[in-house]
């Protein structure tokens, strides 16, 4: 457990991230801000109308980078919580996301990460690898 709110921290602190998938054999790149910890798991959200999530549904392994100071690389697979609670849960902790987006929607769709791996590096320390 400590080593996901270690990330979430990270990713939190950084304040954007950049969330990597894959489309068909090219790589995408994107601006992302949401990193919450909801029952034990690590969960980011995005909405179902837009290309990361058909990105997703196609290929669920995905990269994050983020940078602060120093900066963090999360790997794993995410995977779509169906569930209104944990939309809701999210978007609780990201009030400002309530212009846009409501729990139970048909829209708002959250991911947990699975499998994850976080290395966190510097130019000045040896990096660190957690799983979770």
């Amino acid at each position: 457990m400590a080593a996901i709110n270690e990330v979430c921290e990270f990713l939190k602190g950084a304040g954007t991230y950049y969330l990597a998938t894959v489309d068909g054999d090219q790589p995408r790149v994107r601006p992302f801000g949401t990193a919450h910890v909801f029952e034990g798991r690590l969960y980011i959200q995005s909405g179902k109308s837009k290309d990361v999530a058909k990105q997703l549904a196609a290929n669920p392994k995905f990269e994050i980078c983020a940078f602060k100071d120093s900066w963090i690389r999360v790997s794993g697979t995410l995977v779509e919580d169906p569930r209104v609670e944990a939309q809701a849960s999210m978007l609780d902790a990201y009030p400002e996301l309530k212009r846009m987006y409501a729990a139970g929607d048909g829209n708002t769709v959250v991911y947990y990460v699975q499998d994850g791996e976080a290395t966190f590096a510097s130019f000045t320390e040896p990096p660190r690898t957690v799983r979770f």
